[in-house]
């Protein structure tokens, strides 16, 4: 019940100071051994994750290197600047806020 009082105030707080909306964050370059939890994990560092999506190949069942994270806007807008152009694993992150699909991107390609 707390922790339901907290968000709430926290919610409540970023609202008056114009937060209220969550951002979705694109990272790309991931390492391919990347899992879902691990990119919770390097998200949580900055704030409440709401949700961490990898990306996966439908035919072969691995990581196609790139994900979504979804937080509250304050909190993403610092894990973007100090995330973007990190390395892991050799490779450079690509993190910045997601666009909406526009109509053409949004068809499967046959």
């Amino acid at each position: 019940m707390e922790r339901l009082i907290m968000m709430f105030l926290k919610s409540f707080v970023n609202y008056q100071k114009g937060y209220w909306t969550k951002m979705n964050i694109y990272v790309g370059n991931l390492p391919f051994t990347i899992t879902e939890d691990s990119l919770r994990e390097m998200f949580e560092k900055f704030g409440e994750v709401q949700s961490a999506k990898l990306i996966m190949d439908r035919e072969t069942g691995r990581s196609r290197g790139f994900g979504f994270v979804e937080m509250e806007n304050a909190e993403a807008d610092t894990a973007i600047k100090d995330l973007n152009n990190t390395e892991m694993d050799g490779r450079t992150l690509k993190v910045n806020q997601s666009q909406p699909r526009n109509a053409s991107s949004s068809r499967r390609r046959r």
